[in-house]
């Protein structure tokens, strides 16, 4: 049997790996549009050492990428971080995260002074004197918590959490999609705070309380990740080659190239965006277009930097909410959080510019771009010696999907849709989270339901 995988990325490289393993005989083609395979997966060479532009962590509490990582034979690269203490700057100063939250999400008003107002830490303990919570449907995460724990919660805490993940902005943001854990617990809570102690006190359940890191990533990067699948699945990977169209045969599908070649498929995993998935389920799985057309994406752009030796108090790094008024969203100082990124001395620090909606700085040329967020860096972290050794600036056009409100319903309808098809799958960031483990899990579920 053939699989034929549509897009290179970490979710279709995975399908191509699964299937590997599960069709020991099979045929695996992999077509990518792009000229290099790993898709938001990438690295730079950053003062001698290999550096992520893409993700740079990986979730340790649930196991599916640290469980591909062992299956490629990679678990001696896994590196657990030194320190994941970050702070939030905000127009007042740096203020530690507080304990105890749930992806900014306070269980209580206990330890947010500071970080809060005194007025913002009184509207967060008076939520229990308001009218018992009630939901219908999928909110937006910041409509609900200014309702009940105020603006400041969402705009310094929640804010700059939720814009690192997804590049974008709460009120925009699905309430289900994002915090599931939270949506879960509110049918039977009446208050957020109640909500967020009950999600935080399952999330230990399910874990059992197990020691170890909440993050990890490999040695030679995460995007080192990309070239081992290949290598383990034996795919056929064919670089610059595009599917302009799909359709169903009565021996399986054909795909319909850019260069005008035909390519036969027995089945076939879509691990492509939503919008150019979209398009090739327009005649196939046609009711699929609509809620795949409704989920747009952010543009984002990171900078590396390597800067000389220098003492940083930081932590892990910095979350930089927009009420700051600055163009950075965030500092990751990667050579005080990952241990084999700090041996020969140098300050190696990355930051991310570009929320949806809000395009604004991605329009300035590379030369300008990059020297207003090393200035911007400098000055947050306070660095005596400013002038970076280098800098590397990597963009992601239409880079992080949208989970608007709604989300769940739409990717519910996409799954239906395509699953009356049989032996189409469709897999990736667009549906059921934007980390590597969701989408090596979304890839898994994809190939188990070819069969």
């Amino acid at each position: 049997m053939r699989l034929v995988v549509v897009g290179a990325g970490i979710t279709g490289l995975t399908a191509a790996f699964e299937w590997r393993r599960t069709h020991l005989d099979g045929e695996v083609v992999v077509l990518e549009a792009g000229d290099r395979v790993g898709g938001k997966l990438d690295r730079v060479s950053l003062a001698g050492l290999a550096y992520d532009t893409g993700p740079e962590a990986m979730l340790a509490r649930v196991p599916e990428a640290v469980q591909l990582v062992e299956q490629l034979g990679l678990a001696d690269q896994l590196v657990a971080p030194a320190t994941t203490q970050a702070s939030i700057v905000l127009p007042d100063g740096r203020h530690r995260l507080p304990a105890g939250t749930l992806q900014g999400v306070p269980t209580t008003a206990d330890g947010l002074a500071g970080v809060l107002t005194p007025a913002g830490v009184e509207r967060v303990r008076a939520e229990v004197d308001l009218p018992p919570l009630h939901l219908d449907g999928d909110v937006s995460v910041g409509g609900l918590l200014r309702e009940r724990l105020g603006d400041e919660v969402v705009d310094r805490l929640v804010e700059p959490l939720l814009g690192g993940v997804y590049a974008g902005r709460p009120d925009d943001l699905s309430l289900a999609a994002t915090m599931p854990a939270l949506a879960a617990q509110l049918p039977s809570a009446t208050t957020v705070l109640g909500a967020a102690i009950a999600a935080r006190d399952a999330g230990a359940r399910s874990r059992g309380d197990v020691d170890g890191p909440v993050f990890v990533t490999v040695r030679d990067g995460v995007g080192s990740l990309p070239a081992a699948l290949v290598r383990a699945s034996r795919a056929d990977v064919r670089l610059r080659t595009r599917v302009t169209a799909l359709r169903r045969t009565a021996a399986g599908f054909e795909l319909d190239l850019a260069d005008g070649a035909t390519l036969t498929a027995d089945a076939v995993v879509l691990a492509t965006p939503a919008g150019p998935t979209a398009d090739l389920l327009a005649d196939l799985a046609p009711d699929a277009v609509e809620p795949l057309r409704g989920i747009p994406y952010a543009s984002m752009a990171v900078v590396a930097m390597a800067f000389p030796a220098q003492q940083v108090a930081a932590g892990s790094g910095l979350l930089v909410p927009p009420v700051t008024g600055r163009l950075v969203k965030g500092v990751t100082v990667s050579s005080s959080k990952w241990p084999h990124l700090s041996g020969d001395g140098l300050l190696r620090v990355r930051s991310s510019v570009g929320r949806f909606g809000d395009d604004a700085a991605l329009q300035r040329t590379d030369v300008d771009l990059t020297a207003a967020v090393v200035a911007d860096v400098a000055d947050l972290l306070d660095l005596a010696r400013p002038e970076p050794v280098q800098t590397q600036l990597v963009r992601w056009v239409d880079g992080l999907p949208q989970y608007l409100v709604g989300h769940p319903q739409r990717v519910a309808a996409v799954r239906s849709a395509v699953a009356a098809v049989p032996g189409l799958a469709v897999a990736g960031a667009a549906y059921g989270g934007v980390g590597v483990p969701a989408c090596i899990r979304d890839a898994r579920a994809a190939v188990a339901a070819l069969g």
